[in-house]
């Protein structure tokens, strides 16, 4: 088979594949080019792109980042946006609340290199600046005949969902709440998530046949849907339900069967409930100074929806320091910008109340920094008789959340922190019973809970049909020539644009981040690195003449006698030597390669390659 390029390619060249040979075809303005493209498993081209696409490997959900954000410097926004779709059915929604694990993994972000490229908020442009128009494209299965019911419609239930019914499953997902979106929608403050833009990427989500039923709750009571009845009447069920009961607030002096003094203080509230009850349409009251116990996302939003509610001096107590929040920079500066304190190393011990059981004050014991934990934060270590009181009008309690097993009529095998268990297929104890998202881990990101159901669903589908039907793989496909520039290194990171201050408190819907406008998306889109762009040297064809050594703006082309190769195959340290008669081969460093395409143009033999290289799912 022959494909020619037209006089319009500034040249002609014949593709020749062979019979059985795997490639793919694209279209470019009505021009059908034939690309060979091959797939591998092979365990040195996996861990390539593993050790050398950090801000892949690092997101649970494995967008594929340098991808996406290519297509941004080409202004290909519709496309970039299907490319995050491909890994997580929620681009707008993530691309504004993601936890960023991406970001502090990027290479830009390394010693020397600058600041990392503002990864999230290119994910939102490219949701932002698609047309209208824009057609999303899905890759079906023919209808298996199976039918699958999910549990929950929060963000691992929405993408589990969703690549099920590519699949070609019949699935129901089932909502206690009145709207899907889980705790997108009624725990994220629409300032930071504006509904419409949730609400598309959901209905995007379940477009392809999902039946949603909200108002379903699933328990052991007379009149709610039983988990058992559920298991006869599908193929297989999946519980997403995810981390809905807050974390009680452990007072000094408290016992088990205790009442809790959160709950029963009028003004003293758990921040999950204040806000998801907020978010179902009930008033919310704040006093003029509230305190804010928590280190989370749940916190920060809570200490941000009391300044919009009227709210005078809000604070957020913490055990450690500002530091160790494990929450963005960004939404740490922008709570900061808003008028929220931040105070740190103190842990709540008791509640001061008035006569009418108000509360009246937060008493607090002083803390200092212990030794890291396992998590990598440090421990706080209490301050013996340093106990002080800090007035307020309001409590809310945001110090985390933990799942519901109670709504289970079957025996289901749980770990130590009394989450559903789950076994490498994803199933738990119960034969056809799946679980996915913070319903297994506890409460995590969205961006891990969208990662795992995605996972899940694979599993599940394997199951169902007895046989793996898509797998990863690594797509490995030429590129002609260099992506990027070396003037690019000098562009500093864009941040984004938000709403003033004497605007964004009029009410609780003005969204306090703006996105980027397309030049700026431009602009911060071609400081990526492009790291899964594979430059090779060929070393039959290289004549060691060190012009490409000479040209490389780092130290990114070796002298080496060797390359270590670890135990599961994949590459390891290169071994360098600056001995001509032991020199094995001219070697690009990965680590230092920044893409600028230096060596390439200047090779006298061409003995350059340029490779994608590309976590990919393959339809089997």
């Amino acid at each position: 088979m022959s494909e020619h390029q037209t006089d319009a390619d500034n040249k002609s060249r014949k593709v020749y594949v062979d019979e059985g040979e795997d490639f793919s075809t694209t279209q470019s303005y009505g021009r059908r080019v034939v690309t060979p493209v091959r797939f591998s498993t092979d365990p040195r081209d996996v861990g390539w792109v593993r050790e050398n696409v950090p801000c892949q490997a690092a997101c649970p959900a494995d967008t594929n980042v340098p991808a996406y954000i290519h297509t941004i410097v080409e202004e290909r926004y519709g496309r970039s946006y299907e490319i995050n779709r491909m890994a997580n059915v929620l681009p707008g929604t993530l691309g504004r609340i993601c936890s960023r694990p991406c970001e502090d993994a990027c290479r830009h972000g390394w010693a020397g290199n600058g600041d990392p490229v503002n990864i999230c908020h290119l994910k939102r442009a490219a949701a932002d600046l698609k047309t209208d128009g824009h057609r999303i494209t899905e890759n079906l299965y023919a209808p298996s005949g199976k039918k699958v019911c999910i549990i929950g419609a929060g963000p691992a239930g929405l993408s589990a969902a969703h690549d099920l019914s590519m699949l070609g499953h019949q699935v129901t997902i089932l909502e206690r709440e009145d709207v899907a979106g889980g705790m997108l929608y009624y725990g994220i403050p629409v300032f930071r998530l504006p509904r419409d833009v949730l609400d598309v990427e959901v209905h995007n989500s379940t477009r392809l046949g999902v039946q949603v039923k909200t108002g379903i709750n699933m328990g052991t009571g007379p009149d709610d849907t039983k988990l058992s009845q559920l298991m006869k009447d599908y193929d297989a069920v999946l519980m997403a339900m995810g981390c809905m009961l807050a974390i009680p607030l452990p007072l000094k002096g408290l016992s088990e069967g205790d009442i809790d003094p959160v709950l029963e203080a009028p003004n003293a509230e758990y921040g999950l409930d204040f806000l998801t009850e907020l978010h179902r349409g009930e008033d919310k009251v704040v006093g003029k100074r509230v305190a804010v116990i928590g280190a989370g996302f749940t916190a920060l939003d809570c200490s941000r929806v009391a300044l919009r509610l009227g709210a005078e001096d809000v604070s957020v107590h913490i055990r450690t320091t500002e530091k160790y929040i494990p929450v963005t920079h960004e939404e740490i500066f922008e709570s900061k910008r808003e008028g929220v304190k931040i105070l740190g190393l103190r842990t709540p011990v008791g509640l001061e109340r008035d006569a009418d059981g108000n509360v009246t004050g937060v008493k607090f014991v002083q803390n200092r920094l212990g030794g890291y934990r396992a998590n990598g934060r440090r421990e706080a270590v209490p301050i013996e008789g340093s106990e002080f009181i800090e007035p307020c009008d309001t409590v809310l309690v945001a110090i985390g959340q933990k799942t519901i097993n109670d709504c289970m009529d079957i025996d289901v095998g749980l770990d130590r922190w009394h989450n559903v268990r789950v076994g490498e297929n994803g199933m738990t104890s119960v034969d056809g019973l799946f679980a996915a998202g913070d319903f297994v881990s506890g409460a995590t990101t969205v961006v891990e809970a969208v990662g795992h159901g995605r996972e899940t669903a694979i599993k599940l589908d394997t199951w169902l049909m007895n046989r793996e039907r898509r797998k990863k793989v690594v797509k490995i496909e030429p590129v002609e020539g260099p992506l990027r520039e070396r003037a690019y290194d000098f562009i500093p990171r864009q941040h984004i644009p938000t709403e003033p201050m004497a605007t964004r408190f009029k009410d609780l819907v003005i969204e306090a981040e703006t996105g980027f406008e397309k030049e700026m998306a431009h602009e911060e889109a071609k400081r990526c690195y492009l790291c899964h762009m594979k430059y090779e040297i060929d070393v039959d064809n290289c004549i060691y003449c060190r012009a490409c050594i000479d040209v490389a703006p780092r130290d990114c082309i070796k002298l080496v006698s060797g390359v270590e190769i670890k135990d599961d195959g994949t590459y390891g340290d290169l071994q360098e030597t600056k001995q001509w008669d032991k020199v094995g081969a001219i070697w690009i460093d990965n680590d230092e390669c920044i893409r600028c395409g230096a060596c390439f143009m200047v090779c006298p033999t061409k003995c350059i390659s340029i490779v994608k290289q590309e976590i990919f799912y393959q339809d089997v």
